[in-house]
């Protein structure tokens, strides 16, 4: 505890003498953390591959390619998002020049997952960074060897007292929500981030959380189904469904059905192979403890196609079940895993109600071809964000912000989401001295008379 607050004291030292306002050297800051991913490459794939048996591939793809186009992106549009921004005034404020000036918040804590420890532990800390705050992250214990590589590097790329790596368990998490710091980004459960908002709200630290829930995808007649279930695959099964985006179950119209879970089986086996638990590539369950909770609910309802586990390995197939309802266990929480339940609907009008009485989910995915359709259900369902005929993706746009609303979060990020996530908005008016109106002040009849006639 003691190290924890020196470490917290000598990062609010170092924003207070102002090094981090500058554009110079943010922007060297953000060439530093590219170069040291650059350096790192293959100590990367080497720590993915020991934490959660990613592959080459998927490691590119899903952890440091997103990186390196988000930090490409923030020292690209970084002094733009810098700039103070001009705003408008009524007739009342004649003589005023009014701004919005970026303000760093301070000192930040990131606290970032398992499921994909090297994005989005750094992802949060590039807007932070772009914004001029320093950083304290704080690894999932669960990835040990991302863990501590992020240390080794972070540490050798950066003085300590502006970006820093502090591992350990729930105690040391628990030690640092004790701290005053002035921003805290948490992703993870909601039930953890419920804890760290109460933690926060001692010292009324504002926060972002990312969190999750049970994000559906549906399936409408009128869909394109071999692409369907191609993107379905590709969005359920990366990472083994450790995703918390990962399209948690299928709402599927009762016509195309048999022809989706077809397509599903075909683009299983060509992505994964006929098996999977042989296939060095295919990723593993994290731990014993979320190995076994994905494995109870094998139990429930009928196994479609899958459904074999290897458990000294920790890894479960590419599983679609059937026959499933409401009840059933796999549908009262989010699954993370790669088992994907699938349910039937006959009108999308049914779904849409079913759907508004459920916690808004991080993300949604609707196919289907129709635009009326499409439009009934972006302007009838709440969730954080989605795709129309794809999974994913969306969260890849740095033009969008990604975040949760309810049950699913609070905030977003990603490009200048990020860097706005991490910044104060501070008001300025400058007023002039060449005259001064006399509407505002008191014991003026023919003011007050402007003032009724202006303000009503």
């Amino acid at each position: 505890m003691e190290q924890i607050e020196k470490l917290v004291k000598s990062q609010r030292d170092f924003f207070h003498n102002g090094k981090t306002l500058g554009y110079s050297f943010r922007k060297n800051q953000l060439k530093a953390l590219k170069r040291m991913l650059k350096n790192y490459e293959q100590e990367i794939y080497r720590a993915l591959k020991d934490d959660l048996n990613k592959s080459e591939h998927e490691t590119l793809t899903t952890e440091l390619g997103f990186l390196y186009s988000e930090i490409d992106f923030a020292i690209k549009q970084l002094k733009d998002w810098m700039e103070p921004e001009k705003a408008d005034a009524p007739i009342t404020h004649k003589g005023t020049s009014n701004y919005i000036y970026k303000e760093p918040y301070g000192v930040t804590l990131v606290i970032a997952p398992w499921n994909y420890p090297l994005q989005l532990a750094i992802g949060p800390a590039i807007g932070a960074i772009a914004a001029g705050n320093t950083v304290v992250l704080k690894p999932s214990e669960f990835t040990q060897s991302t863990s501590s590589l992020l240390a080794e590097i972070v540490g050798d790329t950066f003085d300590r007292t502006f970006f820093t790596v502090v591992e350990g368990a729930k105690e040391t998490s628990k030690q640092l929500l004790e701290q005053q710091f002035d921003y805290i980004f948490f992703t993870g459960s909601s039930a953890v981030g419920k804890i760290v908002m109460q933690q926060a709200s001692k010292h009324l630290t504002p926060v972002t959380l990312e969190l999750g829930g049970k994000s559906p995808a549906i399936i409408d007649k009128d869909a394109n189904i071999d692409l369907a279930a191609k993107r379905i695959v590709w969005g359920k099964f990366t990472n083994a469904g450790q995703t918390c985006v990962a399209p948690d179950y299928l709402y599927v119209h009762e016509k195309v059905k048999p022809k989706l879970l077809k397509a599903m089986k075909k683009h299983i086996k060509t992505f994964y192979s006929k098996k999977p638990l042989q296939n060095d590539d295919y990723t593993r369950i994290v731990h014993k403890e979320h190995f076994n909770r994905l494995q109870a609910f094998l139990a429930d309802g009928e196994v479609e196609y899958g459904g074999s586990v290897d458990e000294e390995k920790l890894s479960i197939e590419p599983t679609i079940l059937d026959k499933i309802t409401w009840d059933h266990s796999i549908m009262q929480e989010e699954i993370f895993g790669p088992l994907l339940p699938t349910l039937t609907f006959t009108e999308l009008d049914d779904v849409i109600s079913e759907l508004k009485q459920l916690d808004k989910p991080l993300a949604l995915y609707y196919f289907g071809e129709k635009e009326k359709s499409q439009q009934s259900i972006l302007k009838n369902v709440s969730f954080g964000g989605g795709c129309i005929n794809d999974t994913l993706y969306h969260l890849a746009n740095p033009h969008l912000p990604f975040g949760g609303v309810g049950n699913s979060g609070m905030g977003a990020y990603h490009g200048k989401y990020g860097f706005d996530t991490f910044t104060h908005k501070k008001s300025i008016l400058k007023q002039t001295t060449k005259f001064d109106m006399p509407l505002r002040y008191p014991g003026n009849k023919i003011a007050h008379s402007l003032v009724k006639k202006i303000m009503k």
